[in-house]
């Protein structure tokens, strides 16, 4: 028998064996048949004196914490996958292989279904707990590797914003890179299968080193506004039970009044959820406007505990409650305990904003023909009442904002530059994983006493980190070298809590009618012309 980290392949296998029986993913009956599954995904032959049942069976009575994580088990059959020459030793091939070996553990999507609406007749929570669940057993949801995000909570003048450092999603390596442009140049005359990410052809599909397995994904049918919907869970899992909503068909992202009717029928649904929706132009919009979908969860964002700065009113709607929200952003929010009221409302709003210019506030409806207005739509439920939040958002350019007029301007790109985005539109910010490592290395260069514009690896940072130790002066360098370890240690949370403010910016700097007296007067103009 092959050796590993856990003794050999087939003491591995039947770890791994015992931990799909331990979450419920096979049945004692389907022992061998899964055994023999993981270990032909494996390139691997066994010895006649492997005795499946038996050896699991073994595993199983040894006590629960005596037993190896999955992280470890995989670990062990990946290691020797590759010093078999099985598996190349790149993140990209590696993945690929663990999700085949996983695969061959999950319930099959029928099976999932079926389980997933019996547990809804329970209740709509019971049922995505289940799903959820399900999600993080077959390693769909890599939680060993959504623990190494770094997150935080920054206290601002809009409430408490998170912040996080996603280090979840791995890093392409260099054979993923190559295969992904050698796909793009076929893509000339081939359109690639599935064609993104989240097109529902995903379900059981091998991957590729451009494009990630998903053999352990399962979907969820829905019917939204007469059509057909998916829901699934996000691998990368930002806040908790972050899912996908995505259409059947392979249509870019639309903001329109059915937007509006999909999203109050998802909540219908699932009341404990909260769903949203990237708009649908670039710069303002997410990563994916390809692919029609939307983003939830169970999770209260910032957002959702601000309050209105100014109620107001819409002419023919007095059994719809509305106002302005305290918010970074410029957003209206609409109560009610009729959705269909909610719709008609959110429509009447979104066909005036998308015409609607106010140049003394740099906002265009269009220039040369190019549209830049569109809504950002959040639904939520407050008890029996519907909530939905509607931020407005204009994608212009300027010659001195190339990247948006109302987008993170260049003094913040040393910390945010990417498209800001439905998740952080509601108060939860994705930082750069490169994060990490710059601010390692800035403290050390204040620790030191030392310029950072000096230090190449920090020197974007380096205004920014001026700013800041004028603000905490203990650091700056004609005092850090008195510091005991206790005052040095400060500097994390400083730090920490800096950039956090630097995010509530961003989010500023978003906003089409700015937090300040001329904005509010803008916001209250747009608000009479509806």
């Amino acid at each position: 028998m092959a050796e590993n980290d856990l003794g050999s392949v087939e003491r591995a296998v039947a770890e791994l064996i015992a931990y799909a029986l331990d979450r419920g993913l096979i049945e004692p009956e389907d022992t061998v048949w899964a055994a023999n599954g993981v270990m032909d995904a494996l390139g691997y032959q066994p010895t006649g004196a492997f005795v499946p049942a038996r050896e699991v069976d073994a595993v199983r009575e040894r006590p629960a914490e005596e037993r190896p994580e999955l992280e470890r088990i995989l670990k062990a059959l990946l290691d020797d996958a590759v010093a078999r020459g099985a598996c190349d030793p790149g993140i990209a091939s590696r993945d690929l292989l663990d999700t085949r070996v996983m695969g061959c553990l999950t319930p099959r999507p029928s099976q999932v279904v079926r389980t997933f609406w019996q547990r809804y007749e329970e209740s709509p929570l019971a049922a995505t707990d289940y799903f959820y669940r399900l999600a993080q057993d077959s390693d769909y949801i890599r939680t060993y590797r959504i623990a190494r995000d770094r997150k935080w909570v920054t206290p601002t003048k809009y409430g408490d914003l998170d912040i996080t450092i996603n280090l979840s999603k791995p890093e392409k390596d260099p054979k993923a890179i190559a295969a992904a442009l050698e796909n793009q140049k076929a893509g000339a005359s081939a359109e690639p299968y599935p064609r993104c990410q989240l097109c529902p052809e995903n379900l059981g599909y091998a991957g590729r080193l451009d494009h990630p397995a998903r053999e352990n994904i399962r979907l969820i049918p829905l019917m939204l506004a007469g059509e057909r919907w998916y829901l699934q869970y996000s691998p990368y899992v930002y806040y908790n039970e972050h899912c996908i909503v995505l259409s059947e068909q392979h249509t870019p992202m639309r903001i329109d009044r059915t937007t509006f009717v999909r999203l109050m029928e998802f909540i219908e649904k699932f009341p404990h959820y909260t769903v949203g929706s990237n708009a649908d132009l670039p710069i303002v919009g997410g990563s994916i406007l390809t692919h029609e979908h939307y983003q939830g969860g169970c999770y209260e964002f910032a957002m959702a505990r601000a309050g209105l700065r100014e109620k107001i009113a819409f002419d023919g709607f007095d059994d719809v409650e509305a106002g302005m929200v305290n918010w970074p952003m410029s957003v209206i929010r609409l109560d009610g305990a009729d959705p269909a009221r909610l719709v008609d409302l959110a429509s009447k709003i979104l066909a005036a904003w998308r015409g609607y210019s106010d140049e003394s506030v740099g906002v265009l409806a269009e220039t040369d023909g190019t549209p830049h207005n569109t809504i950002t739509p959040i639904a939520r439920r407050r008890g029996d009442a519907f909530e939905l939040d509607l931020v407005l958002r204009n994608n212009r350019t300027t010659p001195e904002h190339p990247l948006g007029l109302f987008h993170p301007h260049a003094e913040l790109h040393h910390i945010k530059k990417e498209n800001i985005g439905l998740i952080e539109v509601m108060g939860l910010a994705v930082l750069p994983a490169r994060l990490l490592s710059e601010m390692d290395r800035l403290k050390q260069v204040l620790l030191a006493g030392e310029d950072p514009a000096a230090v190449p690896e920090v020197a974007a940072h380096a205004v920014w980190a001026s700013e800041l130790l004028a603000r905490h002066p203990q650091f700056a360098p004609e005092n850090v070298r008195g510091l005991d370890d206790a005052a040095r240690a400060e500097l994390d949370g400083v730090v920490e809590q800096e950039i956090g403010q630097v995010f509530a910016q961003v989010l500023e700097h978003c906003a089409v009618f700015a937090d300040d007296d001329a904005g509010h007067a803008a916001f209250a103009r747009f608000v009479a012309a509806v």
